[in-house]
Formats: C-alpha cells, sequence, structure tokens
C-alpha cells in the first residue's frame, strides 16, 4: 500500500505539500491560530484566568499534546499543530514560529524568549527536486529544563539535551548535549555545566 503524503512527511521523505489532507490540516492550524492570537489581556483581567484558560483550550485542540501550564504568548504561528509535544511548564515568549512538518517534543520546564523559531520543515538541496515541489522534515527533540534565547533558530532534525542554555540569535544545526551552554552560528558548546 502506498504512503500518504503525509505519512511521507512524518517518515521524513520527499512529500508534497500541497495534498488536499496536508492543506486542510494546515487550514485547520490557521483557523485556530487565528482565534488564539486574538485572545486579549483584558479578557485577562476581566475573567482573571479566562484568556489563559481560553488559549489553553485552543492548544489543547491544536497540539498533539499539552502538558500542564503551558503558557505561549501571542503572536505565535505553527504548520500543523497536531505534531507538537509539549511538556508542563513550556513557556514561549512573543513571535515565535513552530514549523512541525515533523515531530516536535518539548520537554518540562522549557522556555523561549521572544522570536525563537523551532523548523523541522526544510528543501531538497537539489533544484530539480526543489522545483518539483517536494519538501522534507526531520523530527525536533527538546530535553526538559532547557532555554533557548531570543531569535534562536531550531533546524530540522536537532535534539537538544537536558538542562541545556542555548544563547540568543543561535542557529542550532546539530544536536547539542545535555547540561551545556551552546551559543552562535553555527552553534557550539562553550560551557558545561
Amino acid at each position: 500500500m502506498e504512503k500518504t503524503e503525509k505519512q511521507k512527511m512524518l517518515a521524513g521523505e520527499l512529500y508534497l505539500a500541497s495534498d488536499s489532507e496536508l492543506i486542510a490540516g494546515r487550514n485547520f492550524a490557521l483557523s485556530l491560530l487565528r482565534k488564539y492570537n486574538s485572545t486579549t489581556e483584558e479578557q485577562l483581567e476581566e475573567r482573571l484566568r479566562g484568556a489563559h484558560a481560553l488559549r489553553t483550550q485552543i492548544l489543547q485542540e491544536l497540539f498533539g499534546q499539552v502538558g500542564q501550564n503551558i503558557n505561549i504568548m501571542p503572536p505565535f504561528q505553527c504548520d500543523y499543530g497536531k505534531n507538537i509535544y509539549a511538556g508542563d511548564q513550556f513557556y514561549m515568549n512573543f513571535g515565535c514560529v513552530i514549523l512541525d512538518c515533523n515531530t516536535v517534543h518539548i520537554g518540562d520546564n522549557v522556555l523561549c524568549a521572544p522570536y525563537v523559531q523551532i523548523y523541522t520543515a526544510y528543501h531538497p538541496t537539489d533544484p530539480e527536486i526543489r522545483l518539483s515541489g517536494k519538501e522534507l522534515a526531520a523530527p525536533i527533540t527538546i530535553g526538559n529544563n532547557v532555554w533557548i534565547g531570543g531569535g534562536a533558530i531550531i533546524c530540522p532534525g536537532v535534539t537538544i539535551g537536558d538542562n541545556t542554555t542555548i544563547g540568543a540569535g543561535s542557529v542550532v544545526v546539530k544536536d547539542i548535549p545535555a547540561n551545556v551552554v551552546a551559543v552562535g552560528n553555527p552553534c557550539r558548546v562553550i560551557r558545561h555545566l
């Protein structure tokens, strides 16, 4: 039996993002993101936890998994949402993006500064294949107790170990071990904890 484009996408194989099932998934996410990003702080004041509860409810519908006490500041963008698995005490500041064409596993107590970008999606480097409209995606795993500084970019296929700090503006192109501080472009370990 031939794989669907979604199955190919999640398997890290070449796939067509123009597939109707994938378009429907992105449109579903866009609809929920529009609601999420239009929640206001006035709702928080009026209903105490009203907007936070509404945001959590939307994330529970959008994500594959939502842990306890998750807080993502709008605006937030993602592709599908369903491929994001977030642990407890997850916080993302303003303007973050997760391109979840493959799975993104986020551990407990992960903190992301503004404009962190997490990209599972990438394109073939061969121009002939790229022009065919086919794309690729590789999973990302972020361990427990990780801090990711502002504007950092986490590239496809990367794993970040527990208790690690990624410096602001870093571009993480390869795995980063646990218990380190890593910075730069490309991101590299500068200190062991």
